[in-house]
């Protein structure tokens, strides 16, 4: 940013205006380094205190020099702060401050690229689900938006790799790319792969022929909305209780959930190599085992109880919301 150089650059010159004052009188007044510094402080700050010793006429030119060369250092400095000050630049330089230091302590979080419609009902979901997240947004209107909402954003274009670098890429588990153009999305997908290959990437994708192209590129899941959104409207007219139904199941987060993904390796140890019917979850919670992971990510549909609850694997349970919240109870 261009504050920050600026004010690198004041650093600088005050650093180096104090350290040429302090050689200046050890060589020329023969001055240990306090009072060396000393005389420097108390000229470059003009607070009238006496010399030290009576200045010879060497020692006199530099005292001037320094007075000078300070003067107008320190000017330029309280002008460019004032210049910050009335045009809020210095406010938005510590607050880009504060967003960095708040995404360096994540890890293992989910970077959603785009505000729009998508990206809008992702960070919704994954609020609901108290994940952590950064939004990567490219408009300035969109980013006062998040700021407004206390949503920890960073402003830029995702396609760039310094972007998804202050996004923490490096350390994020998920990203998702909601991005209007496929092309921008594919670029994001191949940019974040890079970056991070342990990263899972979900992009949105609006035509069919980009779906193997962002596979191909790194995604591990690809979604048409509009595909989706079409083969919904269909289900309605053939199979309208089943959607119905299914609609029902919803899994907002918090106390309307319906579905509930658990893994093994979050259980209590005991559970380990025990079976799903030792958990006893129909009994304890009234919830009910209607899907398994295996970890080779095959999924079985409405599992026999007897199957092992092996390390790495996942539990889909299904539940009332109070039923759910007892399972995260128990579990």
């Amino acid at each position: 940013m261009i504050i920050k150089s600026k004010i690198d650059k004041i650093a600088l010159l005050v650093i180096s205006i104090i350290a040429i004052g302090i050689i200046g009188y050890m060589w020329l007044s023969n001055y240990n380094f306090v009072d060396a510094l000393y005389m420097t402080v108390i000229t470059v700050t003009t607070v009238g205190f006496g010399e030290l010793q009576p200045f010879s006429p060497e020692e006199k030119v530099f005292t001037i020099f320094l007075i000078l060369t300070s003067i107008t250092i320190f000017g330029y400095a309280i002008s460019s702060f004032s210049e910050y000050l009335v045009s809020g630049k210095l406010f938005e330089y510590f607050k880009h401050r504060k967003v960095e230091k708040q995404i360096g302590r994540l890890k293992g979080h989910t970077i959603v690229c785009g505000y729009g419609r998508n990206g809008k009902q992702a960070i919704f979901k994954l609020g609901n689900y108290n994940k952590k997240f950064v939004v990567v947004e490219k408009k300035t209107e969109m980013t006062t938006v998040l700021d407004t909402q206390g949503i920890l954003n960073i402003q830029g274009d995702a396609t760039l790799d310094e972007t998804l670098q202050k996004a923490g890429i490096e350390k994020a588990a998920f990203l998702i790319t909601a991005l209007p153009s496929d092309a921008d999305n594919l670029f994001v997908v191949l940019t974040a792969s890079q970056l991070n290959k342990d990263c899972v990437i979900i992009s949105r994708a609006a035509n069919e022929s980009s779906y193997k192209k962002l596979k191909f590129a790194g995604a591990s899941n690809v979604i048409m909305p509009d595909k989706l959104g079409g083969d919904h409207m269909a289900s309605l007219v053939t199979t309208p209780d089943v959607i119905e139904f299914v609609d029902r199941l919803t899994i907002e987060g918090d106390t309307t959930a319906n579905l509930e993904e658990v893994a093994v390796n979050d259980l209590p140890k005991k559970y380990i190599n025990k079976t799903i019917l030792d958990l006893d979850l129909r009994k304890r919670t009234g919830c009910t085992v209607i899907g398994f992971r295996n970890p080779n990510k095959e999924y079985i549909i409405n599992p026999e109880a007897e199957i092992k609850l092996v390390a790495d694997s996942q539990l889909i349970i299904l539940g009332r919301p109070e039923q759910i919240i007892k399972l995260r109870e128990v579990f």
